[in-house]
């Protein structure tokens, strides 16, 4: 069991840099936007980065959690994935529209 969580929390780990990565890109752009833009940036960026933290934190319990806990955490995970996912998803769309229209 412990290959197929370290398998999981690997894929995880992977996608979590990914984001990160797309983050910084983010934070880049905000930096040059305009005043009311920029702030809307930065309160998605800030929203982005805490829902990140909350899923880094729940891979860590999953990697010491013993087997017994395994499969709730697993689930409790999946569904802040899920909520992390979406939202990023929804940030980058409003990142795009922000940058096709002046405010």
């Amino acid at each position: 069991m412990n290959e197929k969580r370290d398998a999981f929390v690997q894929k995880l780990k992977a996608q979590l840099d990914e984001w990160n990565a797309d983050i910084n890109e983010l934070e880049t752009k905000a930096d040059q936007a305009e005043v009311r833009a920029k702030i809307e940036y930065h309160k998605r960026i800030a929203d982005l980065r805490a829902r990140l933290k909350e899923v880094e934190d729940k891979i860590v319990e999953l990697q010491q959690a013993g087997e017994g806990a395994l499969e709730n955490l697993k689930q409790g995970l999946e569904n802040s994935w899920e909520i992390l996912k979406a939202s990023f998803t929804k940030s980058i769309h409003i990142f795009h529209n922000l940058d096709t229209i002046k405010l």
